[in-house]
């Protein structure tokens, strides 16, 4: 069964930080790209970074050079440090990971977690 679980959201005011974590079953971390979605309410989600199994990371351009995603291979966790926080980085925050089959990508997604930046 696979289980995505996260971790580490709350309220922090601007320009603070937070670290959010996602615990994935062996099984797919091993072979999945992970990373993070985010949505805030009346928008859509969208994609915040992605790591490969490589380690190559993607980033969307609002949050380059301020949150970091990392891969933890021994515990099959994956992390999002996010520095310099903005208001408008105030979402749920989604953890997914994506593996290619012969013929679709299968996603798995886990449950959300709800960062707050306000002052």
């Amino acid at each position: 069964q696979v289980q995505l679980v996260e971790s580490g959201g709350g309220l922090v005011q601007p320009g603070g930080s937070l670290r959010l974590s996602c615990a994935a079953s062996e099984s797919i971390f091993k072979i999945a790209t992970m990373g993070w979605y985010r949505q805030a309410p009346g928008k859509q989600r969208e994609l915040v970074t992605t790591i490969t199994t490589g380690g190559s990371t993607n980033y969307a351009d609002s949050v380059k050079g301020r949150f970091t995603i990392s891969r933890d291979n021994a515990k099959n966790t994956i992390n999002l440090q996010m520095n310099s926080l903005k208001p408008e980085d105030t979402a749920v925050y989604y953890c997914n990971a994506q593996i290619p089959t012969i013929i679709n990508i299968l996603n798995y997604w886990g449950q959300g977690t709800q960062v707050t930046v306000s002052s």
